[in-house]
């Protein structure tokens, strides 16, 4: 959809390669602006920077799905991201005290000493992949893809033999694609079924992973239900995984549209960790932060939003308001100032944003010492990926020289 096309009941912007013109626009607007996606689900979504970050936070808003209207709640059924029946009670549908409980049995495994144990392994398979791409593959399918694939299974324990099928089903489960949105509900089953097997095995033999611990947890007493224990997993594998593979892919095609900065992270590597921030705030994996639904009136962006209100912020929106970065419509891999949104703000704030670092950094740090790395395609040729909450290209054939 062109930035000039008008917005409303049609508004498709899920695969669009460039949205931040269609964003600049809604931010100028000011107040949130009501948006129907084509899934039939529908809000007000808030674009500017000071508005995202206090609805982020604001424990008016809530993240359970049961607030909202009946037909909200009707086209959302059977999306685990948005519905509170099945796999969908997890963090991003859960409030305080619900979610603090929840969040604490994930987080005694994600502490700092753990993953500073995990960072030689994950540079290691990051450079084995590196060295076995060839000119013409894909840096989706044939790099980003098995690396995060790799470190989340390896976090949570699923075997080796397991991935390809796991791989498969997450796809399915998060696509927003008109051909593949039919093999979601046998996918969702598949793996509803693989994570009531694998619990099974973990609680006969457990192991040093999440679900372990997680399953630990649960017989210890900590009040996890059967279908917390599984939505949780459920999150983990896909969010986990998903959200990772569109960051290296959205960090590798900004570097390569913008040759300068790629020239600048080979000649300075270590530059890596602020690269990462930025690429995070110019053009990060999850546009959109997942719904949240007023509790009472609230005013928000000079509009008084009613209970029950279904909200969407704009993370990449936000991320370019121009009222809080300077330059924000370019990559500066050297910026001070940058507290982006990319992954989120308050109590929902990532779990597992440390970790998506820790693999990101590894990644580009490899993809920047490919010599000659260029698109193999024209830009325009890509597809991009059909979801309102996970952006990134499909796939991104790259050639280069060894």
């Amino acid at each position: 959809m062109p930035a000039s096309a008008p917005v409303g009941e049609a508004m498709l912007w899920e695969s669009l390669p460039d949205p931040y013109p269609l964003y600049a626009r809604l931010r100028e607007e000011g107040a949130p602006r009501l948006v129907r996606l084509r899934s039939g689900l529908y809000g007000r979504l808030v674009t500017r920077y000071d508005d995202a970050r206090a609805a982020l936070a604001d424990p008016r808003l809530s993240k359970d799905p049961r607030l909202a209207p009946p037909d909200w709640q009707e086209a959302g059924r059977g999306r685990p991201l948005e519905d509170r029946s099945g796999l969908g009670t997890h963090l991003l549908t859960t409030d305080p005290p619900e979610h603090t409980r929840l969040r604490r049995l994930v987080s005694r495994y994600f502490t700092a000493r753990r993953l500073a144990g995990m960072r030689d392994g994950i540079e290691a398979r990051a450079r084995d992949l590196a060295a076995a791409l060839k000119p013409g593959d894909d840096l989706v399918a044939d790099f980003a893809s098995p690396l995060q694939a790799g470190v989340i299974c390896d976090v949570l324990g699923v075997p080796a033999q397991d991935r390809t099928d796991f791989r498969r089903w997450t796809a399915a489960v998060v696509s927003s694609e008109p051909g593949e949105r039919d093999a979601r509900p046998a996918a969702m089953r598949k793996l509803a079924a693989y994570a009531r097997e694998l619990v099974a095995a973990k609680q006969r033999e457990p192991g040093d992973d999440v679900i372990s611990a997680v399953t630990e947890a649960a017989r210890d007493g900590d009040g996890m239900t059967g279908d917390e224990l599984l939505s949780m997993l459920f999150l983990l594998l896909v969010a986990g995984y998903e959200t990772t593979v569109g960051l290296i892919a959205l960090g590798t095609y900004t570097l390569l549209r913008h040759p300068d900065r790629m020239a600048e992270l080979r000649a300075r590597p270590e530059l890596v960790e602020q690269a990462v921030e930025e690429l995070l705030r110019y053009d990060g994996p999850v546009e959109l932060a997942t719904w949240r639904f007023a509790r009472e009136p609230v005013e928000l962006g000079g509009m008084r939003l009613e209970a029950g209100q279904p909200i969407l912020v704009a993370l990449a929106a936000a991320n370019r308001d121009p009222g809080r970065f300077d330059a924000p419509d370019v990559p500066v891999l050297t910026r001070e100032d940058n507290a982006h949104l990319s992954f989120g703000h308050g109590p929902h704030h990532c779990l597992g944003a440390p970790l998506a670092r820790l693999v990101a950094r590894a990644a580009l740090t490899e993809v920047a010492g490919l010599p000659g790395l260029a698109l193999a395609v024209p830009p325009e040729a890509l597809r991009w990926r059909g979801s309102i909450t996970v952006r990134g290209p499909r796939a991104l054939p790259v050639t280069f020289s060894r």
